[in-house]
């Protein structure tokens, strides 16, 4: 009798389903039952549709307590995809990326790497990873009928790259993937702009360059920059939440404080109340930093592990005693590095994590790269934050297809989406007249207690 009322409820939910298809004839074009770690955006991506779209098709997703469901039916709209980049749930990976247009394929495309490619220290290995992410992008190029020319270059730290820009092939190229080092860049950028040459700078790099060559893309963003975000994002996501602090006590050199601070100013400025606690409190003095009315979002001044592991026990005895409480977290980019041994807990704290990549280890297509990368190499990436052969892959089809999609003058806005991330998501902002390009992507992934994992894009 309970299997066949199951089987009675979910005939009774398609039946509704279809009749609200009926009813706007040619509006829908299928149904996407929803699985274990999908997201809007994912879904969106994979029927090659915008996530506003999708969400127009189901306005409950406009709701700003819904959260998507295993099971749960949505439905795909039968209409072009007009936006691919929306301020919404959204997921990196996808099995539908925007197509090359037949006139750009047997194109040539010459581009340049300029990294210490060596193995004679960390500098040399990562960029040796993300170099073979690089190749593995262009070979999937060349398979889609790119033909791609690729100059290699090692420039360690002490090189002169004045000597290697006096190669011919060095200003016969479309991009140049490099500097890794400040000092570099000024010399490299110039020569870039005498040639018409488009500059990917893809790590940090103290220099000014950005700011006066328009020749420059920036990909490294100011650690004060994404604070700013970080601060942004938290009033948006908590406005009816009550914050609470805890002081960790971190001896070690720790710069979270400047976003804690940050923080703290604008709730201060907008009067709202919150709390300070400390990670060696009683148990009785730190359960009073928390409301019993509102929902509580904590936020530590230290990102780490060991921090975070004392945190989460002090969280559990609080919660075991006072199982009302509603908490969140609100965490930190270096805690994507620490998701094995702690998911279980950030999905039970609803968690939100800042960051400008994620390595979705979820994903088929990151499983099907890593997979293929290890087959090539005969060895696994190395266990780091981002991972450096996907960001190479990343970055090389996003500025080759760039190129081929929309010519010179691409310039990574928005509104332009070449392609979708495995991991790390681009685009960019002039920042000024006569300067170049500044990277402005920027997300919070969050694990929710339903056990889904979404990333919501700024």
């Amino acid at each position: 009798m309970i299997r066949f009322l199951r089987y009675a409820s979910l005939l009774l939910m398609l039946l509704l389903t279809l009749q609200e298809v009926q009813a706007q004839p040619n509006q829908y074009k299928d149904m996407h039952r929803v699985k274990q770690g999908e997201t809007i955006y994912g879904i969106a991506r994979a029927y090659g549709i915008s996530v506003d779209v999708l969400k127009r098709a189901n306005p409950k997703m406009n709701n700003p307590d819904y959260v998507l469901s295993v099971d749960e039916y949505v439905f795909i709209p039968d209409t072009p995809n007009t936006s691919a980049n929306t301020n919404t749930n959204t997921s990196t990976g996808s099995t539908s990326q925007p197509s090359l247009d037949k006139g750009v394929r047997g194109k040539q495309v010459n581009i340049a790497v300029m990294l210490p490619l060596h193995n004679v220290d960390g500098d040399g290995k990562r960029m040796v990873e993300y170099y073979r992410g690089i190749l593995m992008a262009c070979h999937q190029l060349k398979q889609e009928g790119v033909s791609i020319n690729i100059h290699a270059w090692n420039v360690p730290a002490d090189a002169d790259i004045r000597q290697i820009l006096l190669e011919n092939s060095a200003s016969q190229v479309d991009y140049i993937f490099g500097p890794l080092y400040s000092k570099q860049l000024k010399h490299l950028a110039g020569f870039a702009k005498s040639y018409g040459i488009k500059v990917v700078v893809p790590f940090s790099i103290s220099s000014n360059e950005v700011n006066s060559n328009s020749h420059v893309f920036q990909i490294y963003q100011d650690p004060n920059k994404q604070n700013e975000k970080s601060v942004n994002a938290f009033l948006e996501r908590f406005p009816h939440h009550h914050p609470v602090f805890i002081d960790c006590n971190d001896s070690t050199i720790n710069r979270k404080g400047s976003f804690t601070m940050a923080l703290r100013k604008q709730l201060d400025k907008k009067k709202t109340i919150y709390n300070i606690t400390n990670l060696r409190s009683a148990e009785s003095d730190f359960s009073k930093a928390f409301s019993r009315t509102m929902p509580n979002v904590v936020v530590l001044n230290t990102s780490r592990s060991p921090e975070l592991g004392a945190a989460i026990q002090k969280l559990e005895l609080l919660t075991q005693n006072h199982p009302e409480l509603k908490i969140s977290l609100f965490g930190y980019t270096e805690w994507l590095m620490y998701t094995r041994p702690y998911a279980e807990k950030f999905h039970k704290y609803d968690t939100y994590i800042p960051t400008t990549s994620y390595h979705n280890v979820f994903s088929a297509e990151t499983k099907d790269f890593e997979t293929k990368y290890i087959k090539q190499f005969g060895e696994p990436m190395m266990y780091a934050l981002p991972r450096f052969a996907i960001t190479g892959y990343d970055h090389a089809n996003y500025f080759i297809r760039g190129l081929l999609l929309y010519g010179k003058d691409f310039s990574g806005a928005k509104t332009d989406t070449p392609y979708f991330p495995l991991q790390t998501p681009l685009y960019f902002r002039k920042v000024s007249k006569n300067g170049g390009l500044q990277n402005e992507s920027f997300m919070l992934i969050h694990y929710t207690p339903q056990k889904n994992i979404e990333s919501i894009s700024y």
